[in-house]
């Protein structure tokens, strides 16, 4: 009897400190968030640094595969979203509050944490990095652009001026704490996709425009559509934070977290098409194979209006590296008190993210290559974890109907993720290497 009561005690005690310490933990701390938070979250996370470089994509592939694969990408990714949502209870009386917790209840303790966290944490940290160079090079866009005869100042600067910013906005303590900066970032998503279609089509095609391969080799035009395949892969992020997202919504049995979340995720898919497509596709068609691979820096003007398309991207990628740091602000905090036994508080938060801040703000200075960096990543850490892996748990823990229409959607969303996984890094690699070979490091 006594043992037994012994056990008891211990179950509550540690019952007690798990929930105390998801108390503290930034994706848990808050459950209270409405269904338009997930939309404003989901926007904030896909449209952001991957629809400016959707039209130099588009060079990449051609009209024909461009659009099909826009399109097919957009469909496939609203479902495997929507394969996420319904999973995030599909335990009665359990929620799967972050993606590393699904896949451990799909794979297994260990072998979950393997398949999923490395390609998850590559890609949060690999936005965060991108997210660094792309506000450092709106800076600087809106600094040559209103001193045209000022002195040259180098983007490493304007990098790490925009990444002091996070060394403040980090320190917020949960996901629903950030919801008014995620709320701007979604409109001002709006905003520089609006100016930068608009603009395209107020500057007219250009006389020298031409829609061939950018290379005539059969290898670099090879290359180069595997490059627009990682492009394309790294559009569709959401994923990587859907179920930390889901996890600040209230559940009941009566009124599960799915309902407001898939309302939120819809909406928030209305926004990304009205984004994506008018961007990449006007883009294309104005500058042809021209394009740069951040189309705000093929135009030039109207002036005013590229100034503040610029200002939008800034203000909205703040909102974005919020986004995406919080479920690693969240692993991080969650190892430091769980395997290095130290004690949740003020300053041990202060210090791991000064740290993760100050690492995001190194690698993008001494790394910003980011047409390279987004179709690598794209590939490699994207098609995985929004393509592939809900689809695999999806069969794995749903078991639909051999040859029903799910089991037969599953398949097409993996042997989709699966060849982006493969080819779209092979062509961010090629074109990190071609970048690297002209790049002096801190210029």
């Amino acid at each position: 009897m006594e043992i037994a009561a012994d056990k008891q005690l211990q179950q509550q005690d540690s019952t007690a400190k798990a929930d105390a310490l998801n108390d503290w933990l930034p994706i848990t701390n808050s459950r209270n968030a409405k269904w338009w938070y997930s939309a404003f979250h989901n926007v904030t996370a896909m449209v952001g640094a991957g629809v400016l470089g959707l039209p130099f994509a588009m060079s990449h592939l051609g009209w024909g595969p461009g659009v099909t694969i826009m399109v097919l990408s957009w469909i496939i990714t609203l479902y495997t979203l929507w394969q996420m949502v319904q999973m995030h209870e599909i335990v009665p009386g359990k929620r799967f509050d972050r993606y590393y917790e699904l896949s451990q209840h799909a794979f297994g303790e260990k072998l979950g944490l393997w398949i999923l966290v490395p390609p998850q944490l590559s890609c949060e940290i690999g936005v965060d990095i991108i997210y660094m160079v792309t506000g450092g090079k709106s800076l600087k866009k809106i600094y040559d652009i209103c001193n045209p005869e000022g002195y040259d100042i180098r983007t490493t600067y304007f990098i790490m001026i925009f990444g002091s910013v996070h060394f403040v906005l980090s320190h917020l303590p949960s996901f629903n704490s950030i919801t008014f900066v995620s709320f701007l970032a979604a409109l001002m998503s709006l905003g520089y996709s609006t100016i930068a279609w608009g603009a395209s089509l107020h500057k007219g095609v250009q006389p020298t425009v031409t829609y061939a391969p950018r290379h005539t080799s059969t290898a670099a035009i090879t290359f180069d559509f595997f490059s627009g395949l990682g492009d394309l892969a790294f559009a569709f992020a959401g994923h990587n934070v859907v179920l930390e997202i889901q996890a600040t919504i209230p559940s009941t049995p009566d009124k599960p977290s799915r309902k407001p979340m898939w309302k939120g995720v819809v909406v928030a898919y209305i926004v990304v098409a009205l984004c994506y497509f008018p961007v990449a596709f006007s883009g294309y068609w104005i500058f042809g194979n021209l394009v740069d691979d951040n189309i705000l820096l093929s135009l030039e003007k109207p002036t005013g209006l590229i100034v503040a398309a610029n200002v939008f991207v800034v203000v909205h990628v703040i909102g974005s590296y919020q986004v995406f740091a919080m479920p690693v602000f969240d692993m991080i905090e969650s190892f430091l008190v769980k395997q290095m036994k130290f004690e949740p508080s003020r300053m041990l938060r202060f210090i791991s993210r000064n740290i993760y801040v100050a690492i995001t703000i190194f690698m993008g200075i001494t790394f910003p290559f980011f047409g390279g960096l987004l179709s690598f990543f794209g590939g490699f850490c994207f098609a995985p974890t929004s393509y592939c892996l809900p689809s695999i748990m999806w069969l794995r823990l749903c078991k639909p109907k051999r040859f029903s229409f799910s089991w037969f959607a599953s398949y097409i969303c993996i042997i989709a993720g699966l060849l982006l996984t493969i080819l779209g890094p092979i062509g961010g690699m090629v074109s990190l290497i071609q970048s690297s070979r002209t790049f002096q490091f801190y210029s």
